[in-house]
């Protein structure tokens, strides 16, 4: 335990030894500057310098625009023109699915397969759109029962609450 002990005053003595750090004109042997240090301080600013440095890299590689030559970053534009295009494309697409359909309906009628009378260009726009699949809505028998056995129970803590209510008024 001493062995430690006399390791750690060791340390301790090295890390907060003064030490004089002397900046000399060498023709002239003039001081031109000096600190008074230890290896403490030293290694406490080196700590700050470090954080300081990667804090404003990382500040200056998110907020500007170098932050688009890492790999896996995209510039903004680029996002605003895909999203752009993705719109574009979903409405060119119904577009040309309504056109088709038209198309369709004048060549039946072009063929004599459909009666001029039905043709109409609301009622071909009306069979293209997509009409939502039909859901079952009503409940199943294991949901019924859960039903049932949720309002027995709402039922007893109702009587319960009400007997206590009348023996405290009494």
């Amino acid at each position: 335990m001493s062995e430690k002990r006399l390791k750690r005053k060791k340390l301790h003595k090295k890390l907060f030894t003064k030490n004089r750090l002397v900046i000399l004109n060498e023709d002239t042997f003039e001081e031109i500057f000096s600190f008074k240090l230890n290896l403490m301080n030293v290694f406490v600013i080196a700590t700050l310098g470090a954080v300081f440095l990667i804090s404003i890299t990382t500040f200056i590689i998110a907020f500007t625009p170098l932050r688009e030559f890492i790999p896996g970053y995209s510039s903004t534009k680029l996002k605003k023109d895909a999203a752009e295009l993705a719109l574009k494309s979903d409405s060119l697409t119904l577009a040309l699915k309504k056109n088709e359909a038209y198309i369709q309906s004048i060549q039946k009628v072009l063929n004599g397969q459909l009666d001029y009378a039905k043709f109409n260009k609301d009622s071909i726009l009306a069979e293209i759109k997509d009409t939502a699949t039909h859901i079952k809505l009503s409940p199943s028998e294991e949901e019924l029962e859960l039903r049932k056995e949720v309002a027995n129970e709402e039922e007893k803590a109702l009587e319960t609450t009400a007997k206590k209510s009348t023996k405290k008024t009494k």
